[in-house]
């Protein structure tokens, strides 16, 4: 059985995901072709080195991340850090022949993310980016209705993901909201998810207008070690969000289909709001992340009556009979972080290529990309392939 030496650089609120996974992958999927094992985990902040060693497992921790990414004893590297980070580190691991897995986005600006596709593929390593709600067990399920022909030519899709993380005016001004240490806002956090889940349910966009807002244009000054979603006063210095709060987008697909987007992290009501709708001529679904276990089907059949039908989770769809047997015995998020890091690790040591990959990344920000250019020009724009000449 193959071993898979990991380092994780960042042991915030995903790399612990990512290393609990680990953890739980053997008594998950005793199929698996592979054994994991936490070796270094790098962290700036001495409480999460302490923790990696302790509580998670890793043979060592370290302050230093590129000695983490390029260690010897080191075959997989999963990049979890803030995301202006995410570049150089690639860079540092696929130089040294790493697997790279990184969250989303890979960069905080599309070109980021072409230039980690790059270092990839210059040195041949295999890849993998968290786009971790495509692996929801009826997700995949949504899929193989729409590629199965069930709701027959598809005609609309409506993506969304509204969240409340950013909408305390009083949340503190900290990486996430600026334009350096983060780069764009929500077209890069969460519609990154939305754009993956349409290409990956219905196909490529080729053609894209939106628009942009920043709802809450200051936001108070950290101080010390202020926790990344800590509150300030009204009385506090504020500074300027240097990012997009809110993004909406109308697209054409490649098949004809039209398409609807928005997203927001100041939102009031929608707490996680991840959803999609998918129209065809013969059916319709819809799924949100709030409702995980739960796929909703209308089927335009004679003699059916109106209305959509709930499918619920369980066992005889993908995965999900790793986690709990039966039917409507629902899973969690973290458990989709396990099936994706199960299936990374399993193509490492089965030799084939990995979906969703720094590809797949490039053709998000490629939409992204035309996005950002429609906001200058107001106007349509084409989505360009930016893995051309790469």
């Amino acid at each position: 059985m193959k071993k898979i030496r990991i380092a994780v650089l960042g042991l915030g609120w995903m790399g612990q995901a990512h290393s609990r996974s680990a953890l739980r992958i053997p008594s998950l999927f005793p199929e698996r072709e592979f054994n994991p094992e936490l070796v270094v985990c790098a962290d700036t902040d001495a409480s999460r080195r302490e923790r990696a060693v302790a509580d998670f497992g890793f043979r060592r921790a370290t302050d230093d991340w590129r000695a983490a990414a390029t260690a010897d004893d080191v075959d997989a590297v999963w990049v979890t850090a803030p995301n202006m980070m995410h570049l150089p580190m690639i860079e540092a691991a696929t130089a040294a022949g790493k697997a790279v897995f990184s969250e989303k986005p890979i960069g905080g600006k599309p070109e980021q993310t072409v230039q980690a596709f790059a270092y990839a593929k210059a040195t041949g390593v295999a890849t993998g980016v968290g786009y971790n709600y495509l692996w929801s067990p009826l997700v995949i399920h949504a899929r193989d209705l729409i590629s199965g022909g069930a709701l027959g030519q598809i005609t609309h899709y409506r993506g969304r993901f509204l969240s409340m993380y950013g909408s305390d005016e009083l949340g503190l001004l900290t990486w996430r909201f600026k334009l350096d240490e983060a780069g764009y806002g929500v077209s890069s956090d969460i519609l990154s998810h939305s754009v993956s889940m349409a290409q990956y349910l219905v196909g490529d966009i080729s053609e894209v207008v939106g628009m942009r807002n920043t709802t809450i244009a200051r936001r108070p000054l950290p101080t010390g070690a202020a926790s990344h979603y800590g509150q300030g006063e009204p009385s506090d210095p504020t500074g300027e969000v240097e990012n997009e709060d809110f993004a909406s987008m109308l697209c054409r697909f490649a098949n004809g289909a039209t398409g609807t987007f928005e997203v927001s992290r100041t939102v009031v009501g929608p707490e996680s709001q991840n959803a999609f709708e998918v129209y065809g001529t013969k059916g319709a679904l819809s799924w949100s992340l709030e409702q995980l276990n739960e796929l909703m089907y209308y089927r335009k059949d004679v003699g059916v009556n109106s209305g959509y039908t709930t499918i619920f989770g369980g066992d005889r769809f993908p995965y999900q009979g790793a986690f709990a047997p039966g039917q409507a015995n629902s899973i969690g998020f973290e458990d989709l972080i396990a099936i994706e890091d199960y299936a990374f690790m399993q193509s490492m040591a089965t030799g084939e290529t990995f979906h969703p990959g720094f590809a797949e990344a490039v053709d998000v920000v490629s939409v992204q990309q035309a996005l950002i250019d429609s906001w200058e020009s107001r106007t349509w724009e084409t989505v360009r392939d930016l893995k051309a000449g790469y």
